[in-house]
């Protein structure tokens, strides 16, 4: 096959939403942290939501980005935390997908600390192919051809062969 036709991860986002600040975001923060080994931005409300105690621009939740070997590697794991299945409806149009961990505990060396709480995270998954940026670059930008995109049918087949995920119909 060729090289550049075969998919790559580009980036893995992990989320956590607490729907409040407070201690309970620190605490969220915190096991981000430990589980991904990076600082956690976090992530503020876009408008307010009185019936849930939500003001615009109040943070609510956190968020890490992975690229590179940190974000194979993390996937990897993730992957066997969320049981190794991913729905097909997680899978978009451009080849990106998305699953959830229900309790950061199902991580390797993370133990439940009832100071803390559990805490479930969305973990987003973006894949490109080589030559991505052409479309992307500030100098010399070129449209780039369709069938070099990355289709939803293609990302279920890396993410099979790749990870030996189960691609399923609907929740199992």
């Amino acid at each position: 096959m060729n090289v550049m036709l075969e998919p790559r991860v580009d980036k893995v986002t992990v989320h956590i939403g607490t729907g409040e600040s407070g201690q309970r975001l620190v605490n969220a923060e915190t096991i981000l942290g430990e589980i991904t080994s990076r600082s956690p931005v976090r992530s503020v409300a876009k408008k307010t939501l009185p019936g849930f105690g939500i003001k615009k621009k109040e943070p609510i939740g956190c968020r890490v980005t992975l690229r590179g070997k940190d974000a194979e590697e993390f996937l990897k794991v993730a992957l066997e935390v969320a049981g190794s299945i991913v729905r097909k409806g997680s899978f978009d149009d451009t080849g990106n997908f998305s699953f959830g961990v229900e309790e950061h505990t199902d991580f390797p060396g993370m133990k439940y600390d009832p100071d803390i709480g559990i805490f479930g995270m969305d973990v987003s998954v973006a894949l490109k192919r080589p030559g991505y940026r052409v479309a992307r670059r500030r100098i010399a930008r070129a449209k780039m051809a369709t069938s070099h995109r990355v289709t939803r049918d293609d990302a279920m087949e890396y993410v099979k062969n790749k990870y030996g995920v189960d691609v399923v119909e609907a929740a199992v």
